[in-house]
Formats: C-alpha cells, structure tokens, sequence
C-alpha cells in the first residue's frame, strides 16, 4: 500500500556529529579531476542538506605556485596547518607512485590521523597514506595500474585489487578515478544516511552505489544508438514494475530485440544480466525504504519486489550479511 509509506524529509536524516571540515589536498602537477571530485562532493553549498553539512578547505602541500594537471595554476586556503583543524582529510591522487612525499605532510597526516582525523585517498593518493604508515597492517586499494606497484613497495598492507573502495574505519582508500565518487558517496551514507547520499548523486548525476569492482571496467562494446534508445524506457519500466516476473522474452519483445541480442545489450549497457540489474535495484529501494520510511518489513518487501520478507530477508543475507531488521535498526529512522 504505498499511500501509508511516508518519506521523511533530508531535514531529518542522521546527522554527522564529528567535525564536518574537510580538507583537500593540493600540490604541485595535482591530479585536476580527483581533486574536482572532492570539490564537487564537499566544497559546494547544498542549502538544502540543512546547516550541519560539511566545510571545506584547501591546504598546499608546496610552497610557491603550483601548477595542476592541463596547466592550471593555482593558490589555496593555507598550507598543511590546516590539517590541524580538519575532521577529514582527503587525499586526491598523488604526482605518482615513484614520486617521493615529502616529510612535512607525512608528519601532518600522521599527527591528524593521531588527533582522530578520517584520512580518504583517491586513486595513486593510496601511495600518500601508505608513505604515512596509515595503511599498515590494513586492507586498501589503489588504480588496477598501481595494484602491484603497491603491493611490492608496501608489504605490509593488505592490497584488495579489485573493489572500488576500502573503507576501515578511520583510513579509507578508493581505486582508479572516478571511484573517489563511490567511496565520497558512502563516506556521505555513513555520515548523513541513504536519502541524502541520493540526493547528491542525483545531482552529479551517477548511481547513488555501485555493484561490482574495477574488474567490471573492461571495454565494452557502445549500443548502437537505436537499441539504447529502446532500454532506457525498458529500464525504467523495469524499476516501475519491481515486482513483475521479468522474463527475458518478454524483456526482449518490449525492447524488440531477439533474445540473444537483447541479452547482449543489455550487458554492454549496464554491466549486469537482466536478473543481476533487477536484483540490484530491488535492493536499493528497499534499502531507501528501510531508512527512510514507516513501512513494516513485509511492506517493504512487496513495494520493492521481493514478493515476501523471507525472499527479502534471504537476499540480504547473501549480499549484507545482515537482514532487513538490523538494517533498518543500525540505519533507518521511521517517519
């Protein structure tokens, strides 16, 4: 009955109760596109995620100009004294994995970290925080190029070559690029909750989380412009219909593709089977349920499409090692 399922308003998400400054880092030959993740993600305004959002700021790790990736030039809020005062530190990448970092800034992220500082690197930034000591004795992951680079250099950490993040409390590390994303977008979830996580994905425009490592990032053949033209209505019929039986044949006479080719084009343009894509969804909305609404578990079960609590319970099970109760009492807030 989806008239009685009342969302509750981002107002009322959980709150970050530690410090909400975040500093980036910033140095000569910086990477320009992980750092304009960390941008995007925490140096915006977003008035409407209340007043206990996060602050930024910007530290140098060098002195005088510095220059980014593409020819930038560029100044910054301070320099690493600003680490004193941040509550999270983020790493953006680093000039390489053979560039040597300097003892200033390990000392810096040591004495934060000591203070209670969360530290995050993006891609090759793993190479900072392991130079730090901060990944000793730790699982971590780096860009598939730098996997054995690291692993080589580092033993003492537990490298995990194919996930697109680490999270270990206090020290999280993501893999190549575009990955710092998913990992600022569960940092977000940890911190805020499900709803306001999607609420800044739908305004940069990606999927809130993503199944899968860099292993799914393989080159895949681009759908020809006709039959993606025909899945994006199938998708989105797919998430209206959560809990119709999907059969690929009828999948593939609504997209009018054989079977065959359906199967191929779906894969090429989502990564997944059509039975993994609507498994994925069926849990994500009933995670956005569970969190975010008064629905009671078998509700729950029949607005995202598993049909009954134990099918729902079964599948958080496999996939969270938890079910939907303890899911909803370690992260919802019934309206």
């Amino acid at each position: 009955m989806p008239n009685m399922v009342k969302i509750m308003p981002i107002s009322d998400a959980p709150k970050y109760h530690g410090n909400p400054l975040v500093v980036a880092l910033a140095y000569d030959r910086l990477c320009t596109f992980e750092f304009g993740i960390a941008v995007e993600v925490f140096g915006l305004a977003r008035p409407e995620m209340g007043p206990d959002w996060y602050r930024f700021a910007v530290a140098a790790v060098d002195d005088g100009e510095m220059r980014a990736t593409g020819g930038l030039r560029f100044s910054t809020d301070g320099g690493l004294e600003l680490l004193r005062k941040a509550g999270t530190i983020v790493v953006p990448g680093w000039r390489g994995p053979d560039s040597p970092v300097p003892d200033r800034l390990i000392k810096a992220l040591r004495a934060a970290h000591a203070r209670g500082a969360r530290v995050l690197s993006f891609c090759s930034g793993a190479f900072v925080l392991a130079a730090a000591g901060l990944l000793t004795g730790k699982r971590a992951t780096t860009h598939w190029r730098y996997v054995d680079a690291l692993e080589e250099r580092f033993p003492g950490i537990v490298v995990m070559p194919d996930v697109l993040y680490v999270d270990e409390g206090d020290v999280l590390t993501s893999a190549g690029t575009a990955a710092g994303l998913d990992l600022c977008l569960h940092l977000i979830r940890r911190d805020f909750g499900a709803r306001a996580a999607n609420v800044v994905a739908r305004r940069l425009v990606i999927p809130a989380h993503r199944d899968g490592g860099q292993a799914q990032f393989v080159v895949q053949p681009v759908p020809r412009p006709d039959e993606s033209s025909r899945l994006g209505p199938l998708l989105d019929h797919m998430r209206e219909n959560l809990g119709a039986d999907h059969s690929v044949a009828a999948l593939a006479k609504r997209a009018g593709m054989s079977g065959r080719t359906f199967l191929r084009r779906f894969e090429a343009a989502t990564g997944m089977t059509p039975a993994r894509w609507l498994l994925a969804e069926r849990m994500t909305k009933a995670r956005d349920l569970l969190e975010g609404s008064a629905a009671s578990i078998g509700e729950v079960a029949g607005l995202a499409g598993f049909g009954t609590t134990a099918t729902m319970r079964h599948h958080f099970r496999l996939q969270m090692s938890t079910t939907p109760a303890a899911y909803r009492e370690a992260f919802g807030k019934p309206a």
